[in-house]
């Protein structure tokens, strides 16, 4: 296999995909676990409700169901995979928007069903690019592609979650939501920029083969045992950090911070952070295996985890504050990234919209399921002690790191 320098591995048309297929993924789920959750504590809802609102996600968790459709089946229009980008991408920028026509304390009902259709459509806008990105990456060049989705799939999280909250201190929240909306331009413009993937092999031909076939190769590919002991590592990996970031903007609203010092402080340390992990995660994924990759940025995600228990301690510091945000976008963005790279990876390119699409809904069970119960959990033991569960919920998934990705696994490298 032909080793590429870092100038070429780094500046190129796929990389650059890369940037903006993170960015477009990124911002509607931001909208869901960062500004939805500010405007409803603003507005006087409860931290136990706040909190069911992560079962919202499950178009997350289920979204395995429909991908096998978006695998068969192209819209009339753009090709097989940037018909649905457009579809999706439309679908958000309105469900977004609508946010911004709804009052919270007059129908909470309605908030949820909008917030369902938003979690809809991402979810569906995740199956279509992760198997684009799939498809469009040779395996050397995972380990650097996924590191840029994913940090700007992070750096989307400002505009809800820094430059949303700002503007809701000025403007009403019609105008927020409506603003934050037309970013989803972002995505739009890249779908009519760039053209389909090549595959290598021809897409299923029926339904039977779409859902059939890629459930089928995985389990040839893997074995049954080994096969189950993965699936059980995706959803264990992130569950510490999913749980802990799942009330992250009411967790700074009770400790006292505006939403002007939330949006400057501790999102503008996310953003240098953001930059700092474009650099060092890029490199260090040219330069380190994929599983060793998994391992460092675990054992930093884990430790940023510890950093919102010690500002849980020190309480309203804005020092405090920009730096385990800072460490917070670093550590979890980094591990992300090697996961994320991990699960494209062990995708089929063929069935990639499937499959991929399989393996990130088990790492969402946690986001929506344990996250709902986050908001009952901080009122029973306070947010120091949730905080440390959430890093003893991040052990096992490192543990299991001994076999799905040995530190020592040469065949395992990027390059």
């Amino acid at each position: 296999m032909t080793t590429l320098s870092v100038k070429e591995a780094i500046f190129n048309r796929r990389m650059l995909i890369c940037l903006f297929t993170g960015f477009s993924s990124g911002l509607p789920l931001f909208v869901l676990i960062q500004l939805v959750p500010g405007w409803l504590r603003s507005e006087g809802v409860s931290l136990a409700e706040i909190g069911l609102f992560s079962l919202i996600g499950i178009p997350y968790v289920w979204k395995f169901l429909w991908s096998p459709l978006m695998d068969r089946f192209s819209m009339p229009f753009l090709g097989r995979r940037r018909g649905w980008m457009l579809v999706t991408q439309i679908g958000l920028l309105c469900a977004i928007a609508g946010f911004g026509f709804i009052d919270p304390e007059m129908s909470i009902l309605s908030v949820a069903y909008l917030a369902v259709a938003v979690a809809f459509f991402s979810a569906s806008q995740d199956i279509v690019l992760d198997a684009y990105r799939r498809e469009l990456l040779p395996d050397q060049e995972l380990g650097l592609g996924n590191s840029l989705h994913v940090q700007a799939y992070r750096f989307a999280g400002l505009i809800p979650g820094s430059l949303g909250l700002i503007l809701a201190d000025h403007l009403p929240w019609q105008s927020v939501f409506i603003i934050v909306a037309a970013f989803m331009l972002v995505g739009v413009g890249l779908t009519l920029a760039i053209s389909e993937a090549r595959l290598e092999k021809n897409p299923p031909k029926t339904i039977q083969e779409a859902v059939v076939l890629p459930f089928k190769e995985f389990i040839n590919r893997r074995g049954l045992k080994a096969g189950l002991y993965m699936l059980t590592f995706l959803f264990l990996y992130k569950l510490g950090d999913s749980m802990a970031t799942a009330l992250q903007t009411p967790f700074f609203i009770d400790l006292g911070f505006s939403m002007t010092e939330i949006g400057v402080i501790a999102k503008s340390s996310g953003l240098i952070a953001t930059m700092v992990g474009l650099a060092v995660g890029g490199l260090v994924m040219l330069k380190l295996s994929i599983n060793r990759a998994l391992w460092l940025f675990g054992a930093v995600q884990i430790v940023s985890i510890l950093g919102f228990a010690a500002l849980a301690e020190i309480g309203n510091n804005n020092y405090a504050l920009a730096i385990v945000m800072g460490f917070e976008y670093l550590g979890v963005g980094l591990g992300t990234a090697a996961f994320t790279a991990f699960i494209a990876k062990n995708a089929n390119p063929t069935f990639a919209a499937t499959q991929i699409a399989l393996f990130t809904a088990l790492t969402s069970l946690p986001r929506t399921f344990a996250s709902a119960r986050s908001g009952f959990i901080v009122e029973l033991i306070g947010w120091t002690g949730f905080y440390f569960l959430c890093v003893a919920l991040a052990v096992p998934g490192m543990l299991m790191l001994f076999k799905v990705a040995p530190w020592h696994d040469k065949a395992a490298r990027n390059y």
